[in-house]
């Protein structure tokens, strides 16, 4: 039986890829965090209207060095893409009576059955 033998290869640590981060673990950015849930909450989760939170709490995280230093423009906080107005679906259509898939005639053939 011969035996494997770990130790002997380097082991070398990656830094963390795009998108993934450490996590807050002295609670820095917690202050920010929270705003921002609250915000979501008093909101109905409608995140366009907390925008200058969610901004806040990703700079503080890129300032203490939990995620990569990064232009929020390119993060989608640039004038072009804020939100001005989103209107919510008033779901008028299911008020009527419209089932999806419902309106379809007759009954549809797998790929095997045709």
């Amino acid at each position: 039986m011969s035996s494997m033998n770990f130790s002997s290869s380097k082991q070398t640590i990656k830094p963390p890829q795009r998108g993934i981060f450490p996590l807050d673990h002295d609670s820095e950015c917690k202050p920010f965090m929270e705003k921002y849930i609250s915000c979501l909450k008093e909101q109905h989760d409608k995140h366009h209207l907390c925008r200058d939170l969610s901004k806040d709490y990703l700079q503080c995280r890129m300032d203490r060095k939990l995620m990569a230093s990064e232009d929020l423009e390119k993060l989608g906080y640039s004038e072009e893409a804020k939100v001005e107005s989103a209107m919510e679906y008033d779901k008028s259509k299911e008020k009527e009576g419209f089932v999806a898939g419902k309106h379809i005639d007759g009954r549809i053939k797998w790929w095997f059955q045709r």
